[in-house]
């Protein structure tokens, strides 16, 4: 899920599409589907998973999301609701030989792309979340939200009336990437290095099974576990993100950008999208935050 901002605008452009993503998040619980071709005995080599892996890519298919599991020596790949029978087989007939190296589940809702961490701010025509405020090496002071906030925004205000100037965008990086980074303007603004009442202070990559929380300005602090690494997500309209930290934590509209972290106050990532809601659960994807860090050569404070 790539957790969307809010506020769409209506129109066909490709921005106009993004945006409307951020309506109808449903519950995400994976369901196994068979795949006859499958099975669990048989072995299967890091070139065949890459291989497996690469022809999901090919395939093309919005509302997938796929990442290689070497536990179950399998490539794990979750569709949405959108995803029908005839386009799993055209996975699946993608990947010709190494068919069975593909374990197919099944989750309701639809992949969207959903800004002190976790506060609400505001561009010209929606909202997402801020996910950490940051610094660099001269002392001045940024803050990291998701890449499909910053892509084509301008101006940050920290309210909806657009009274409170927070900054502007100075980097964007959607798709392939989902980070962004917002220069602040306004001096009297504060800027604190915490996420909610957890001070941040350090930057890095959870393991699976790590428990996270994640801050968002819709929907508040929730908390999951971490069920992979290097997840790769298509959200449609050519919008594939690669290398995402995916958790059963629990996102809806605006949370978009928002901080994943530690009680213990490592930052772990940027909220992207995903499926379902806080009321049943879903499935949410995070951009790595130590790889935007390192781009755009920043720190948590």
């Amino acid at each position: 899920m790539r957790i969307k901002r809010t506020t769409p605008r209506s129109g066909v452009s490709r921005r106009n599409r993004l945006i409307a993503v951020s309506t109808g998040l449903v519950a995400a619980a994976a369901i196994a589907l068979p795949n006859a071709s499958a099975s669990a005995a048989t072995p299967f080599s890091t070139t065949q998973l890459k291989s497996a892996s690469d022809s999901v890519l090919k395939a093309d298919i919005p509302g997938t999301a796929w990442v290689v599991d070497s536990k179950t020596n399998r490539v794990v790949v979750t569709v949405d609701s959108t995803v029908s029978q005839a386009e799993i087989a055209k996975i699946k007939r993608q990947a010709a030989g190494n068919s069975g190296a593909l374990t197919i589940k099944r989750t309701p809702g639809k992949f969207n792309k959903l800004i002190a961490g976790g506060d609400a701010i505001y561009a010209s025509s929606w909202r997402c979340s801020l996910g950490f405020n940051v610094q660099d090496n001269s002392g001045n002071y940024y803050f990291l939200t998701a890449g499909h906030c910053t892509d084509g925004a301008g101006t940050w205000w920290s309210n909806s009336g657009h009274t409170t100037t927070l900054g502007t965008t100075a980097g964007s990086s959607f798709p392939t990437n989902d980070y962004g980074l917002v220069r602040y303007t306004n001096s009297s603004v504060a800027k604190a290095g915490t996420v909610g009442s957890v001070d941040i202070t350090s930057a890095g990559t959870p393991s699976v099974g790590t428990t996270v929380y994640r801050r968002g300005s819709t929907t508040g602090i929730h908390s999951g576990q971490v069920t992979a690494l290097n997840a790769t997500v298509n959200y449609g309209s050519g919008d594939i993100v690669y290398g995402l930290i995916q958790t059963t934590v629990c996102a809806e509209p605006g949370d978009s950008g928002g901080s994943l972290y530690s009680n213990s106050g490592i930052a772990y990532g940027l909220t992207s999208g995903g499926s379902g809601n806080c009321t049943s659960g879903g499935t949410t994807f995070f951009q790595p935050v130590t790889e935007a860090l390192s781009a755009y050569g920043v720190h948590v404070f």
